[in-house]
């Protein structure tokens, strides 16, 4: 059976899971696949190439229907779509991160969020760099919930150990990562609102 450019990504995505970021080579993706890693070039011309298409395959469907109702629901509702997409595969937000890709999916969640805050109020120049910071928040913190490694609840609870003055904090990094998602999502969205000014009602 002739190998199809939607194997590839699938297989992509498998090796991804099943190794991390840094265990993606086009050798083993060939081995998975069962071909030699020059039969992969046809259908992606370079590592860095198949690591965009994979990419942008991740964040499918985060801004295809997008979201309804006042611009700081809309924008976190599509805050928690991001997320979640880096979260559906090992090492995904790293991946979106370390690649700079100008596909539909991409541009649309970008394009999304910015007319998001144009419609609150925001001029366009402003609402593109506020939907970066706001990507980049999300970004950071799930390359962080990512990161974390299996000896991370001991580490904690060492930290933990060494005076009252820490616990809190201890206690705080261990608290769990949508909860923590959630608050820091707050405070962006806070000052995106102190960024707008007071509201009349016939902007509303």
């Amino acid at each position: 059976m002739q190998l199809r450019r939607a194997d590839v990504l699938r297989g992509a995505r498998e090796l991804l899971d099943a190794e991390g970021l840094d265990g993606v080579t086009m050798r083993k993706l060939g081995a998975a696949l069962n071909v030699q890693a020059g039969g992969l070039y046809w259908h992606f011309r370079s590592k860095q190439a198949l690591l965009e298409a994979v990419a942008e395959d991740l964040l499918a469907g985060v801004a295809a229907s997008p979201p309804a109702g006042p611009w700081d629901q809309r924008l976190v509702t599509l805050a928690h779509r991001l997320r979640q997409a880096m979260l559906g595969v090992r090492d995904g937000a790293r991946l979106i991160a370390e690649t700079f890709v100008t596909e539909p999916n991409t541009t649309l969640a970008g394009l999304t969020g910015m007319q998001i805050l144009i419609d609150a109020g925001l001029p366009p120049e402003q609402a593109a760099w506020t939907m970066f910071a706001v990507a980049h928040y999300v970004l950071g913190h799930t390359i962080e919930e990512q990161a974390a490694g299996p000896d991370r609840a001991a580490k904690l609870a060492a930290l933990a150990e060494t005076g009252p003055d820490v616990r809190e904090l201890a206690a705080a990094i261990a608290a769990d990562p949508g909860r923590r998602f959630e608050f820091g999502l707050a405070l962006v969205v806070d000052g995106i609102r102190v960024r707008l000014g007071p509201r009349t009602p016939a902007d509303s």
